[in-house]
């Protein structure tokens, strides 16, 4: 197989807490993630080249070897000793960009996923997801998708029962969110509301949708930035159109909301889109792997 067309899902943060700081420099987080069915397309077409090039249809996004996808299969590549293949990968984006939906995370694992299945490298998940703890922090996550639990960096790992088949609204406001100053922001802070983790797990795993959109919480929309408002905006109205529970993801800009059900969502969708142009409704997604 020369040629494979894969799908990267994007995630959610049902909860998201910081809990401390690491001697590496990292934090301590302690997240519940969810993937959804709003994806990127990533095609890979293997060469013999030793290059590895890409494509894009988002112009600002770096074509070289900056680009995280293009890290992802050199990663690849490295670990079986192939120096001397390449490939050439277009990658639709779908999935906006600084968004808090692991869009590029997410690209990267597909990469990782579609490679293994194309040299039939037989490599395990956890191969793979050890090959995406050295490109970035979710992408250990996006290996697999589904609903997980996240601790340390968000890189070790819990499988849980899937989510309740459920609408979920995404919407991101249009500016983008410092990452690096956001984490500074809540490093200053003496304390903070933390999410109810046990209750949230507790609810997963006896299929309670009502209990997990009740408890949905992101620590770091209480940090102050040009997020929060635009936050609490999207919140309020999702909530006035039927949302269940609400939070931002990530480190934003985007706010979700869980719906009962696909129409109530297409509904709270349109009724966004009057006001925001990136509003999506979508569904959990099946693990991957």
């Amino acid at each position: 197989m020369n040629k494979i067309t894969a799908k990267a899902y994007a995630k959610l943060n049902l909860s998201l807490d910081v809990t401390g700081t690491r001697p590496d420099g990292y934090h301590e987080m302690c997240m519940l993630m969810q993937s959804v069915d709003l994806c990127d397309e990533v095609k890979i077409l293997l060469t013999h080249t030793g290059e590895i090039r890409i494509r894009t249809n988002f112009r600002f996004l770096p074509s070289d070897g900056r680009n995280i996808a293009v890290k992802a299969a050199r990663a690849f590549f490295d670990e079986l000793g192939e120096r001397a293949l390449g490939a050439d990968i277009t990658l639709k984006k779908r999935i906006p960009v600084c968004a808090g939906l692991g869009g590029g995370s997410s690209d990267a694992a597909a990469v990782l996923r579609a490679l293994n299945t194309m040299l039939e490298a037989k490599l395990p998940p956890a191969k793979l997801e050890q090959l995406g703890r050295t490109l970035g922090s979710d992408v250990p996550f996006c290996v697999r998708g589904g609903t997980q639990l996240a601790v340390g960096r968000g890189d070790e790992l819990r499988i849980l029962p899937p989510l309740p088949d459920c609408g979920v609204v995404i919407c991101k406001p249009p500016f983008s969110v410092s990452t690096p100053e956001l984490f500074r922001r809540i490093d200053g802070r003496k304390g903070h509301t933390h999410p109810d983790t046990e209750g949230m797990l507790e609810a997963i795993e006896r299929g309670e949708l009502r209990g997990v959109a009740q408890r949905l919480f992101n620590v770091f929309e209480d940090v102050p930035g040009r997020h929060r408002g635009a936050a609490a905006e999207i919140k309020s109205r999702l909530l006035d159109l039927g949302a269940m529970g609400t939070a931002m993801s990530g480190t934003g800009p985007s706010v979700f909301g869980v719906f009962e059900n696909m129409e109530q969502a297409e509904h709270a969708r349109k009724a966004l889109s009057q006001r925001w142009r990136d509003c999506f409704a979508v569904r959990p997604a099946a693990p991957e792997l």
